[in-house]
């Protein structure tokens, strides 16, 4: 069942809340063990509230946008009362002590929130193999990677143990597990959404976003996090569209008539031809459906993973100096894995006064073009669209060199630097593992891919 179609049967009370999050917790129990997308289930409280919001039904009171939905976070925002571990030892017994924004939204909406999910350790990742809880399978790919570093959220979403989650999206970390696991994932333009209570990876990339199996649930969860925050210095104070609105708008045979896409030649010469064919039937179709393919080119496309990963280091090396093991928990430098001790050490050089002009401000000044260049593509057609990653998921504990990780990123890194919007949307298989179509827009035009999402999914 489709998420709005769910979520007016809950209110409808043609099936409960209840019902809903005891099928779930049912899932939860037989498949976990196996896939690890959750790491604590807050399984006795979520019955209670699912009770409460029942009750409130029942007595034809009003409750929430999220009334009786069952969501999953990524074990790197703060939820009061639940473990914020990062996947980490460091923080292995931290447990939040406020809500992080998004959360206090969402409870407010009445969503009921079953659990934390896994993730790479501190976002440093792409595959959710780095978590210190073990790794997380793929779901519609057994035995391959469900990407990362928000896997847990996106393997929670396609092995149908929750109906929404949230994740965080640093260079891909929503899209890049969202395409993995045949589901859809967003990026909100950077600043939509509140990061107060988010364990920042690298604070001028990271931004939150909702994993769904459908456009429906993606914009139930854009109308409900997105907004201004004034505890939150880089929240933007915008005119929020109507998300839903937007997805149950009456369909008609050509709904992206008048629409030009973008398709940017290098995006396709990076990625692996069985992507590209599947990536290529999918703009086919938006072509039948009245969208007008633009040729582009973005000379700048190897510029941006060193660019990207220069400021991610420094950024990431400033954010972990909080973890000295002093208030709580352990040091980090003792604990950490391998990649997150690469970040560290790498951030620690770079920020040194004799390097940082050599690379860190070049790196900056690098950003500044690749934003330019991006916006100036962006300014001639609606949005652009190719593939999310250019390869497929790898198996399981296959030894990659951090260069041939890295290589995921590839087409992602590119809306962090920019501050763009983007999302992932199924597009098909190679042999039964998925692949996703990213979108990107200009900023703040997240409605627009949102459309282009739901019109994607009514062709199916």
């Amino acid at each position: 069942m489709k998420v709005l179609d769910k979520s007016e049967s809950i209110k409808n009370h043609e099936i409960t809340a209840s019902e809903n999050l005891q099928g779930f917790l049912d899932r939860i129990k037989k498949e976990n063990s196996h896939v690890n997308a959750f790491l604590e289930l807050k399984d006795a409280e979520a019955v209670e509230l699912a009770d409460e919001i029942d009750s409130r039904i029942e007595r034809g009171e009003k409750v929430g946008k999220l009334a009786g939905l069952v969501l999953g976070v990524k074990t790197n925002i703060n939820v009061e009362d639940l473990h914020i571990t990062a996947a980490s030892k460091t923080l292995e017994n931290y447990l939040g002590s406020y809500d992080a924004t998004v959360i206090r939204k969402i409870k407010e909406e009445d969503g009921i929130i079953v659990g934390m999910t896994n993730m790479d350790e501190f976002a440093a990742g792409s595959s959710t193999e780095t978590s210190y809880f073990g790794a997380t399978e793929n779901p519609r790919a057994p035995g391959r990677i469900p990407g990362g570093s928000s896997g847990g959220s996106a393997a929670a979403v396609a092995a149908e143990m929750c109906d929404l989650s949230i994740g965080s999206d640093t260079g891909g970390s929503i899209r890049n597990p969202a395409s993995h696991c045949g589901v859809m994932g967003f990026k909100p333009t950077y600043g939509a959404v509140s990061r107060q209570g988010l364990l920042d990876l690298a604070m001028s990339f990271d931004q939150i976003g909702p994993f769904s199996q459908d456009a429906g649930g993606i914009a139930l969860m854009l109308d409900v996090i997105v907004g201004h925050d004034p505890t939150e210095c880089t929240t933007l104070n915008w005119q929020i569209p109507d998300f839903r609105g937007a997805v149950e708008k009456e369909k008609t045979q050509k709904p992206l008539k008048g629409m030009k896409l973008g398709v940017v030649k290098q995006f396709l010469d990076v990625s692996d031809d069985k992507i590209v064919d599947i990536i290529e039937g999918s703009m086919e179709e938006m072509v039948e459906m009245g969208a007008e393919l633009v040729e582009l080119s973005f000379d700048q496309i190897d510029l941006c993973l060193p660019t990207y990963y220069l400021i991610n280091y420094v950024e990431f090396f400033s954010a972990t100096r909080k973890y000295d093991g002093r208030k709580y928990g352990h040091r980090i430098e003792e604990v950490c894995g391998d990649e997150v001790l690469r970040r560290i050490h790498m951030g620690s050089y770079i920020s040194q006064k004799e390097f940082s002009g050599k690379y860190y401000k070049k790196a900056l000044q690098a950003r500044s073009l690749i934003r330019k260049e991006m916006n100036k593509l962006l300014n001639g057609v609606d949005a652009i669209v190719g593939p999310t990653v250019p390869k497929l998921p790898h198996k399981i504990g296959t030894t990659l060199e951090p260069m041939e990780m890295y290589a995921y990123d590839v087409l992602t890194v590119i809306a962090n630097l920019a501050g763009i919007p983007a999302a992932s949307t199924p597009a098909g298989d190679v042999n039964g593992v998925p692949v996703g179509l990213q979108i990107q827009g200009k900023p703040l035009d997240d409605l627009k891919i949102l459309e282009i999402m739901a019109a994607l999914e009514a062709d199916e």
